[in-house]
């Protein structure tokens, strides 16, 4: 035991109390001639300096317990720069020490935090995707830049309910927004079309459940990647016309030298092979020329009922819902070449052929026609260029089925959207005015 130590700064304080006393005692023995009555008043003599010596010991006991009563208070709030002061070399010296250290490396990982925070502050206000952050009342908790330029004219829409935020934004916007899954939109500003792609995110922050979005802003990218796929398409042309005239210049120059030859026996084979060059050089071009000549809709009153018997003669799907009584207003021919390719691409995907659905819904500003599958969905590239001409994902195709889909609807004044379901696969939103354009 060191005497420098508590213990033994104790030890030391009760000997030399209980030696005084029994001094005391025996002189006071000596004086009274009575052990019982020296006893007696040496105790009662000893009481007040006892108590003094005690009050005097605890003292810094107490002085250490009300400052770390107040040190551990200001830690409670957010405070780390309180530091005690001590020449002690006993435990409580040991302790202040430890408290000292403690404080320092509190302090020292709340600036890491503080500059972590500045720096993921700084990178997400300055990000080009709009961030919303709502709380479990729908209430918005954070907000970077390009969400308050692009939702609230710049301003900080911290604490407002985001439904509210939502009815001063384009119909296309609204609707994406307040689905539950990641889609592909557009959304006429001013006098441009932009595209964004929305991702929808449900977290828990501090044990409560909050709901993140994202909106990127796609129409630059979808711009280069359309210029991407033009320069794909021309290689294409190009590689398909050379396939084509190789053979057919090859086959001409075998048809002359057979008639030179005047071996007319082998010349209707040579015109045959030509033939077929010809024939599959103009099924080819067809096809595109059909998506670059499409013509003008021509919108007349339609019947669902009718109209749904014509499209199940060429495709099987399951309808859910009623068939809507009102009569719809759009070009039958063109939008029924919509729905079977979309219908095709559904039984396509992967998923059970069974699963394919297609619903109608109505409200007072447009028609909505949904189709849906259960196969593997879209990733998000994928989902982001999927309307792109020429994009395919198919070994064989021809990259024009949602091209051609998306010019037809929006030759309507309609709209197309793509989006993931939940739990699997994938829902084309196909959406048309309901007055007439």
């Amino acid at each position: 035991m060191r005497f420098s130590s508590l213990e033994g700064k104790l030890a030391l304080l009760l000997i030399g109390a209980s030696v005084a006393g029994a001094a005391l005692a025996a002189a006071l023995t000596g004086w009274t001639h009575s052990a019982w009555l020296g006893g007696v008043i040496a105790i009662a003599a000893c009481v007040v300096p006892v108590a003094w010596l005690a009050h005097s010991a605890m003292q810094p006991v107490r002085r250490l317990l009300r400052a770390l009563s107040g040190s551990v208070a200001s830690y409670r709030d957010g405070d780390f720069s309180i530091s005690l002061r001590t020449r002690r070399r006993d435990e409580l010296g040991q302790l202040i020490e430890a408290h000292n250290e403690l404080g320092h490396a509190l302090r020292e990982q709340r600036q890491n935090l503080v500059q972590r925070e500045l720096l993921l502050d700084t990178v997400v206000q300055h990000s080009p995707t709009a961030l919303i952050l709502t709380d479990a009342s729908d209430r918005v908790v954070y907000a970077n830049l390009a969400a308050r330029h692009l939702f609230n004219e710049g301003k900080s829409p911290a604490g407002l309910r985001f439904q509210d935020l939502l009815e001063a934004c384009p119909e296309a916007m609204r609707q994406a927004l307040a689905a539950s899954e990641d889609s592909l939109f557009g959304v006429e500003m001013g006098n441009d079309e932009e595209y964004f792609h929305l991702s929808r995110r449900d977290f828990r922050l501090q044990g409560r459940p909050h709901q993140l979005y994202l909106v990127q802003r796609m129409t630059r990218e979808l711009s280069r990647q359309e210029v991407a796929v033009w320069k794909r398409v021309i290689r294409v042309i190009s590689h398909e016309l050379n396939n084509s005239l190789a053979p057919i210049s090859s086959l001409a120059h075998s048809g002359a030298e057979l008639a030179r030859r005047n071996d007319l026996e082998r010349l209707p084979r040579v015109f045959e092979g030509i033939g077929d060059r010809v024939r599959h050089l103009h099924s080819f071009t067809a096809g595109y020329a059909s998506f670059a000549k499409l013509p003008q809709p021509n919108p007349a009153p339609v019947k669902w009922a009718a109209f749904l018997d014509s499209l199940k003669m060429h495709c099987e799907f399951r309808l859910t819902g009623e068939v809507p009584p009102e009569p719809a207003q759009f070009d039958a021919a063109q939008i029924e070449q919509v729905l079977i390719n979309l219908v095709k691409n559904a039984v396509e995907a992967g998923g059970d052929p069974g699963e394919v659905t297609l619903t109608i819904k109505h409200n007072v500003r447009n028609w909505r026609i949904e189709v849906a599958d259960r196969g593997p969905g879209m990733s998000d590239t994928v989902l982001a260029q999927a309307l792109l001409p020429f994009y395919s994902t198919k070994r064989s195709g021809t990259g024009l089925g949602l091209a051609l889909a998306r010019e037809i609807v929006e030759a309507h004044g309609g709209r197309i959207g793509l989006a993931n379901r939940e739990g699997g696969g994938l829902r084309v939103t196909v959406s048309l005015p309901a007055a007439r354009i």
